[in-house]
């Protein structure tokens, strides 16, 4: 069972007084393992995500800042990455959680959060 939310990170490079970098960013894409359903930060689609975007670009930039240790200018989600297990597990802990969603579906939830940007792989 396995998952990853996929982002693109656009960050820069700090460097000291009279040394330059050509490019002065970066873009990357940057995979951030998933928790499993049910455990740790398995909300983390809730609290940071919204219709397939970052729902706070602001915060977003903060979190990928912690992930990568460099200053960054931008961060978009591109895709939830899963196998048909991790998703099976995810659907299954949203029906019982649905209270948490403002949700009255497991789908609905699912679009509210991800858009169309869930992909499964083997």
């Amino acid at each position: 069972m396995r998952a990853a939310y996929v982002f693109k990170v656009r960050f820069g490079l700090e460097t000291l007084p009279g040394v330059e970098t050509d490019p002065r960013a970066f873009d990357a894409t940057v995979e951030l393992e998933a928790d499993p359903p049910g455990e740790g930060d398995w909300l983390f689609f809730r609290d940071a995500l919204w219709r397939g975007e970052v729902n706070d670009e602001r915060y977003a930039r903060e979190l990928a800042e912690e992930w990568l240790s460099v200053p960054v200018e931008s961060v978009s989600f591109r895709e939830l990455r899963t196998d048909g297990e991790y998703l099976d597990a995810l659907k299954a802990e949203i029906a019982d959680n649905l209270d948490l969603f403002n949700s009255e579906a497991v789908d609905e939830t699912l679009t509210k959060y991800f858009g169309s940007s869930i992909h499964v792989r083997p």
